[in-house]
């Protein structure tokens, strides 16, 4: 097992190593200052979104390898700034599900940006009707993504979840978390066991060693796969090509991560007990 993060965040075993070795350790890095700075996590969260919105106008000159390069920068600029946001959030305190509402908004709006002026550069009814479909595509993929990822997690601590959360009273984040949140209805009975089990520790770190591969699948649906692509669809002169990397192959491997964890969590509730679980682990 790798050593956690020093905010005890994340595990580490499930996230990009992009993430793991550039991304993290700069938002990391630049804690202490936005501190000293007084800058707020919501604050951080619109710096990020101007930086997306920048590297949106960059990738429109796709043609041109050096408007490609500066795109690719400003996304890392927001990946780092994405990262920021939430590690100072936990730092001050001021974590809140309207943070967390925002930072997803951003997320979001950034990536409509970029396909808009990537469709609005190609010019045709052809490339904004894609550029919709992946849209939506990636709304949904990364809703579901994320509230795996936040699943993951709060299992690994031995928390189950035994009544839904009290609905948020902004109605776009209900809506946002009726998404991410649509598969707690379907992992009931994983929630069950976890909460019956008589030792939790063990018992979800078993989940862990068992769900983590499923979930180093999906981490394909994070954000900085994304930049990746567009970066290397726009360099290669042929932008949809990353509309119908988001469409097809993203799909599949969003389809098939998510039935991947269900199949693990299946393991755990028909165990006629959590040592027999136990055992199963040790012995895969």
């Amino acid at each position: 097992m790798t050593t956690p993060p020093p905010d005890g965040s994340r595990d580490r075993r499930i996230e990009d190593p992009s993430n793991r070795w550039l991304i993290h350790p700069l938002a990391q890095a630049l804690v202490p200052w936005a501190m000293r700075a007084r800058l707020s996590a919501n604050a951080v969260s619109l710096m990020g979104l101007a930086c997306g919105l920048g590297a949106a106008l960059a990738y429109m000159r796709w043609s041109d390898p050096r408007w490609v390069a500066l795109g690719l920068l400003l996304t890392v600029a927001w990946l780092v700034a994405d990262g920021l946001d939430g590690k100072l959030a936990r730092a001050t305190g001021t974590a809140s599900p309207f943070g967390r509402f925002l930072d997803g908004v951003c997320d979001h709006l950034i990536f409509v940006a970029i396909y808009l002026s990537l469709a609005w550069s190609l010019g045709t009814v052809q490339a904004f009707a894609v550029a919709l479909l992946a849209g939506a595509a990636h709304a949904v993929q990364s809703a579901l993504y994320e509230g795996e990822r936040y699943r993951f997690h709060r299992r690994l601590k031995g928390e189950a979840l035994i009544a839904a959360p009290a609905p948020s009273p902004n109605p776009l984040v209900r809506v946002y978390d009726s998404v991410a949140g649509s598969i707690d209805r379907v992992a009931r009975p994983f929630e069950a066991a976890l909460a019956d089990a008589p030792d939790r520790a063990r018992f979800a770190a078993a989940y862990g060693d068992a769900a983590t591969p499923p979930m180093r699948l999906l981490a394909l649906l994070s954000a900085n796969m994304r930049v990746l692509a567009i970066f290397l669809a726009c360099l290669a002169a042929s932008p949809q090509l990353f509309w119908w990397f988001e469409i097809a192959p993203l799909t599949v491997v969003a389809a098939a991560g998510l039935i991947w964890h269900r199949r693990v969590e299946q393991r755990f509730t028909t165990a006629s007990r959590p040592a027999t679980a136990d055992r199963s682990h040790q012995t895969a």
